[in-house]
């Protein structure tokens, strides 16, 4: 099985810890592929930046997408999650979407806690876009900025469980997910300082894209995410433009 994690940020630093969290709790018998966006920003945190980042995943999905079984896309907001399945014939697992649902079999209502208030808005239309309003107890961020997007989980654990925390107390949340692909690997770190189940988005993402693979469900012909009628394109990448095109 290979399985292709795209991170849409373009910071290394981050791709390497999705790759580890995912290398976790993978099968002996998978291959994961780690691929970063080309361009774009070091993390995405706003609808603006997501557009870029969705782009840039798709790129790198049309390059590979005869290669693997199934693609993550890595970052919590699911950029370009639908235009990827509407696209493409394996299966695309978003790593917001992953977390939630995992987080759902889990508890009645999870809360989301991540470490920049720039992301609470596309955060909270992410889970709208996903309809889990009811499911979902709050979406709770850190203020203040941090020294580098490739150690914040390091730099705002404590108050990050803090917050957690706060969200068990004050809004009866049954489960906690870590939110954004650069706090990948924190909740291993800290499920021990908090009293309630806590998800790590790459390791779910992970479990998820092998289950769909194993279950070998047909892409779809007729639906909402059905392969849309070919056409022309101007100024793309050669993969997306072909894709697009319907000719590879």
């Amino acid at each position: 099985m290979n399985i292709l994690l795209i991170n849409p940020n373009t910071s290394v630093e981050v791709t390497e810890k999705l790759s580890n969290a995912a290398m976790r709790v993978k099968s002996s018998d998978t291959n994961l592929i780690c691929e970063t966006a080309r361009y774009g920003v070091p993390y995405i945190s706003t609808r603006s930046e997501a557009l870029i980042g969705g782009t840039a995943m798709m790129e790198i999905l049309a390059e590979k997408h005869d290669e693997i079984d199934a693609a993550i896309i890595a970052a919590f907001g699911d950029p370009g999650l639908g235009a990827a399945r509407e696209l493409f014939d394996v299966p695309v697992v978003g790593l917001a979407e992953a977390g939630m649902l995992t987080a759902c079999m889990l508890g009645g209502r999870f809360s989301i806690v991540s470490f920049s208030e720039t992301l609470r808005p596309w955060y909270l239309e992410c889970v709208a876009w996903h309809r889990l309003e009811a499911r979902c107890a709050s979406v709770r961020t850190l203020t203040g900025g941090f020294q580098s997007i490739g150690n914040v989980q390091e730099e705002k654990e404590d108050l990050l469980v803090a917050l957690a925390q706060a969200a068990i107390d004050e809004d009866d949340a049954d489960v906690i997910v870590l939110a954004g692909a650069p706090l990948a690997g924190l909740a291993q770190k800290v499920r021990g300082r908090i009293p309630v189940p806590v998800v790590d988005c790459a390791e779910a993402a992970m479990a998820q894209a092998e289950t769909l693979v194993r279950l070998n469900v047909r892409p779809p012909i007729e639906g909402s995410f059905r392969r849309p009628v070919a056409k022309p394109t101007v100024g793309m990448s050669s993969a997306l433009a072909q894709r697009i095109a319907g000719t590879r």
